[in-house]
């Protein structure tokens, strides 16, 4: 959307790592050059590490165009928690192996032969892998295994491990990998950019998509954009999808602080987790015997309210609250009949199977889904228990109407009836006449 008001031709901050996109910060410069520098030695380990979203995958990616495919093949795993065997086979898939069977030695022996094939024709190989810090310390022994096949005094597999930050911990305190730190050449960890790479990098994507001036940002909002993202692409490019949808949706050209300000906003408020609140009522908070005999309904909720403060009432939904609103607002005669009819109709006779008033005050107690936002009050429900007292009977009027009422819709049931019972004769009917119709066929 976005994109057709400012005339872009794509998207410039989108979230998938794109080697067009590459913006070489002075970070970046370091790696390239740690990357670029371990790609010549063509043997070992490089470890690139970075916070998430620091353009680790952007960077290895921008490198790998501007190597010779015919020279060098490359091929780049995302790792989980994988098992030795596991990892091994999945290396093969990569190089596009096939392996003949699931043991971790078949997998072995394919990569060797595939290794020896790819030398002998004058290629080397680069494995990339993505997520390191996910391995288990037996895995990554497993690839420095990989990194001893050797065809004569050349290393036949370099490979690249790129990481969060406790990957570089894990490497420095763990003595298990103790080989695989003898197997490093190169290391460097990406940092966040610096505030004043920021309106470069931004001007840097646009340019990449035709940009023509249409947004134009202030200095402040550049400030904004770096404070507020910590210099760290992936946070940026999260944030300026959100700024330029907005400045679309509002058809601003100027991109400001206040803009900024309000995307930061909508962003904190879609973090809000929703409440639920369920109300039940359980046997210790039913009144008993004494303190119903202390006084009536009226003196029971007057002493509540001048001893205590109220509890947190259920939470409802902002729609429902209109709804409520608009309920208390309406006179009594608008009321849905069907609703008059419950609450004015009383039956006189005792039910023998009827539930003590107090299971069914438990039962239809209301259980209420919402969402709040901090620093606003909820609306509050005052529940009127079953023995306050009511207003006063409908006039005779008022009666005869619910009773012309409910005579109509008597009337509607048993029309719905006796149409159903049709309908039933009817498809018996044509059920007789079908097992009737395949016995002729049959005889």
């Amino acid at each position: 959307m976005y994109d057709q008001y400012y005339e872009l031709s794509g998207r410039p901050f989108q979230l998938t790592p794109d080697p067009r996109f590459y913006f070489e910060s002075g970070t970046h410069r370091k790696a390239l050059s740690y990357l670029g520098y371990g790609l010549a030695q063509g043997e070992g380990f490089i470890v690139i590490t970075g916070e998430i979203g620091a353009g680790k995958t952007t960077l290895v990616r921008h490198l790998m165009e501007t190597v010779d495919p015919g020279r060098l093949n490359a091929a780049n795993i995302v790792t989980t928690q994988l098992e030795g065997g596991d990892l091994l086979h999945m290396v093969a898939e990569a190089f596009g192996v096939a392996v003949a069977g699931d043991a971790k030695s078949d997998a072995l022996s394919a990569i060797e032969q595939f290794l020896h094939a790819e030398a002998r024709q004058g290629r080397r190989c680069l494995l990339v892998v993505d997520e390191a810090q996910n391995l288990p310390t037996a895995t990554l022994e497993e690839l420095r295994m990989l990194s001893n096949f050797q065809l004569g005094n050349q290393a036949l597999l370099q490979i690249f491990l790129l990481g969060q930050p406790e990957f570089r911990d894990q490497l420095k305190t763990d003595p298990g990998l103790e080989q695989l730190r003898q197997r490093v050449i190169a290391t460097h960890h990406l940092e966040a950019m610096q505030p004043e790479e920021m309106e470069p990098y931004i001007l840097h994507r646009l340019g990449k998509v035709g940009w023509n001036g249409r947004p134009d940002f202030t200095m402040e909002a550049i400030d904004k954009l770096y404070e507020a993202s910590g210099g760290v692409p992936r946070k940026l490019n999260s944030l300026m999808t959100r700024v330029l949808l907005m400045g679309a949706v509002e058809k601003i050209d100027r991109i400001e602080v206040g803009l900024i300000e309000d995307v930061l906003a909508d962003i904190e408020g879609d973090r809000e987790v929703p409440v639920q609140i369920a109300v039940p009522a359980t046997p210790a908070e039913a009144p008993d015997a004494e303190d119903t005999q202390a006084g009536g309904p009226e003196q029971k909720l007057q002493a509540t309210s001048d001893t205590a403060e109220p509890e947190p009432a259920p939470m409802m939904t902002e729609a429902t609250a209109e709804m409520a609103a608009v309920e208390e607002d309406e006179p009594d005669a608008e009321v849905a009949p069907m609703e008059n009819i419950s609450d004015s109709i009383v039956i006189e006779e005792d039910e023998p199977d009827a539930k003590p008033e107090d299971e069914q005050a438990e039962e239809s107690r209301p259980v209420i889904h919402g969402f709040f936002r901090p620093g606003t009050t909820p609306p509050v429900f005052e529940t009127v228990p079953d023995s306050a007292p009511h207003g006063e009977a409908p006039d005779d009027d008022r009666v005869a109407e619910l009773a012309e009422q409910i005579e109509r819709l008597e009337e509607r049931i048993d029309s719905q009836e006796a149409t159903i019972k049709r309908l039933v004769a009817m498809l018996l009917d044509h059920v007789e006449r079908g097992d009737e119709l395949t016995a002729r066929r049959a005889a």
